[in-house]
């Protein structure tokens, strides 16, 4: 039942002495009964017959998972009886993948999982399933995902415990966490030059056969393998660990916003110091100083992150990122209004870059200084030196990596439109930042740049008298600013939009 219902019914049940226990109260006790009306039922006349006990009191103690199956019973009413007589009447296999399910770490899970978790074909695990959803044991969706009621769940996890050893428990844990991660790696491999699909695919392993599936993946089994890697760090597994969140760094750029990847690059980290491996340690804290500079941004992380990752590549001679630790000291010097400084750092992170032939990264050091110029308000050498970024990122003979050129050019487009609207040339702004725009639809990227584009774009518009486009702008704005949690620029966008006339 939903949430005020669920209230309402045990409200009724508790009769007067509802008004004394207070809302807060029984609205926390039907959050934890999770809106079934038997364990409404049994925890209201738990309360009833016990006048002394408060709603609150009832609350901390169903709040304690291991004991909360035993507080659902009165009388004759027991809610694990119930479910037991479901649990009864499944085949021995759908026991064994109730139970074995228990261990699934996330809220929800699809039949690739509960086939692992199973330990049967993926043919089987679809009747397993359908029995379970069919007896009231399961919840499915039109999206192919299967997820447990919360009483239920903690049911399946005490059954598993009845029934299976402890080392039986420890190898299926380890066998879910274990394909979990690999997932997670073969699926953000995909972002990453010169991956993509595999040569030789895992036999264990779903298949996903394009970066759209990866990414739905990704996002959507996202609960699962981050407490997959939490338990797979916690078991000392760390080159599951660092292999996972390495193979993030490219796919968190589309995802730029998620408040996972402090967590997946801390571990990460974490993980590499774990196995010694000084250069995978440093690489990791740049991908953290590079997290810290997506607003809202902090200097002093980054700092912090790239003078121990300095540190650490130094020692390893991984000239790779002692360059990267230069660009992101940069990336805070200009956060910070040291320009000059901040250009002098990028400049030596391009030098670096050039003499080991990485061409993809000395481009980011070289626009990264005409960032710094525009910073400075020096826009007519930022615009020149855009210019000269795009012409390089559009010529196929340049040695950049065409999926890094194809990534880039939008931001490109985009800067430059920044640059000549700072100029006063107002037209070509608005065609080149709505040109840019464009190019991040198609790449289906939605961040903090896309959004600033689409306010400086719907400006330029009212600017022209063209209020209809500016309207939608604001408002496509908005959508932006408030999917990635920057509620104050939504807010400024609403509000412009409306006075746009």
């Amino acid at each position: 039942m939903p949430l005020p219902e669920s209230t309402q019914l045990l409200a009724g049940i508790l009769g007067e002495r509802s008004a004394s226990d207070g809302e807060a109260a029984l609205v926390r006790l039907c959050e934890l009964c999770g809106g079934l009306p038997l364990a409404l039922r049994i925890i209201g006349n738990r309360l009833v017959s016990r006048p002394g006990w408060g709603a609150g009191e009832l609350a901390a103690r169903l709040a304690d998972e291991e004991r909360r199956l035993d507080q659902f019973k009165a009388g004759d009413l027991q809610i694990a009886n119930a479910f037991g007589m479901s649990y009864e009447q499944l085949a021995d296999s759908a026991r064994r993948m109730f139970r074995r399910l228990a261990v699934v770490p996330g809220q929800n899970f699809d039949a690739s999982l509960a086939a692992v978790a199973g330990g049967v074909p993926i043919e089987d695990a679809w009747d397993d399933l359908d029995d379970l959803v069919d007896l009231g044991l399961l919840y499915d969706s039109c999206m192919g995902r299967y997820r447990f009621h919360d009483l239920v769940r903690l049911f399946a996890r005490d059954r598993l415990h009845e029934e299976e050893s402890l080392a039986e428990r420890e190898a299926l844990t380890g066998r879910v966490t274990s394909w979990l991660l690999r997932m997670a790696t073969l699926a953000g491999r995909w972002f990453e030059p010169g991956y993509g699909r595999p040569d030789r695919p895992d036999p264990d392993l779903a298949v996903l056969a394009s970066p759209q599936e990866a990414e739905g993946w990704l996002r959507v089994n996202v609960d699962n393998w981050l407490t997959a890697m939490q338990a797979a760090a916690a078991d000392g597994r760390h080159s599951l660990v660092l292999d996972c969140a390495e193979s993030m760094h490219w796919f968190s750029d589309l995802w730029v916003h998620s408040p996972h990847w402090h967590e997946v690059f801390t571990r990460g980290a974490e993980a590499a110091g774990a196995l010694g491996d000084l250069a995978q340690q440093a690489t990791q804290l740049n991908y953290l100083a590079w997290l810290h500079s997506v607003p809202p941004s902090d200097p002093e992380a980054i700092l912090r992150c790239t003078s121990q990752a300095l540190e650490l590549a130094t020692r390893a001679g991984a000239t790779a990122q002692i360059a990267w630790a230069h660009e992101y000291t940069a990336s805070a010097l200009r956060l910070r209004d040291r320009f000059a400084e901040a250009v002098t750092a990028s400049s030596r992170a391009a030098e670096l870059f050039k003499t080991i032939e990485d061409i993809d990264s000395h481009v980011q050091c070289r626009a990264h200084i005409a960032h710094c110029l525009f910073d400075e308000g020096r826009h007519t050498d930022a615009l020149e030196q855009y210019l000269a970024l795009l012409a390089l990122l559009e010529d196929t003979e340049s040695g950049m990596t065409p999926s890094v050129a194809s990534r880039s050019r939008p931001f490109a487009l985009i800067r430059i439109g920044h640059c000549l609207e700072r100029l006063g040339r107002r037209t070509e702004a608005i065609t080149t930042l709505s040109e840019g725009i464009d190019a991040l639809d198609e790449l289906k990227v939605s961040d903090f740049r896309q959004a600033g584009a689409l306010e400086s774009l719907a400006a330029l518009l009212a600017g022209e008298g063209r209020t209809d486009e500016s309207r939608h702008a604001y408002a496509r704005a908005a959508q932006v600013f408030e999917a990635i949690g920057d509620t104050g620029a939504r807010s400024r966008c609403h509000a412009l939009a409306a006075v746009t006339s």
